[in-house]
């Protein structure tokens, strides 16, 4: 008969060498930012481009009216604040719109 820390040792490694780690179950997320400083029609741009560049970013669209991001992206990659660090450097603020 198997001692139980030899059980979780061969459970363990055979979890390893199928590959499901944490990483594997993370989701893809969507979220919707608010960007207020957005004031022509050139901005969206800006605020995709700034977005697409932030490892773990699947899609974007950015839209003027209603002056918000739409965000499709790998949550085990990348953070709602780096999303929001990404608007800001680029200089457009954001928020979570909840």
């Amino acid at each position: 008969m198997l001692k139980p820390w030899k059980i979780a040792v061969v459970v363990s490694i055979l979890v390893s060498a199928m590959g499901l780690t944490s990483h594997t179950f993370a989701a893809n997320k969507m979220v919707t930012l608010s960007v207020p400083g957005m004031y022509c029609s050139a901005c969206p741009l800006t605020v995709k481009k700034a977005l697409q560049k932030v490892q773990g970013v699947e899609k974007v669209t950015a839209t003027f009216e209603p002056k918000e991001a739409v965000v499709t992206f790998d949550d085990s990659k990348t953070t709602l604040e780096q999303l929001r660090n990404a608007t800001a450097n680029a200089g457009y603020p954001s928020t979570v719109k909840e």
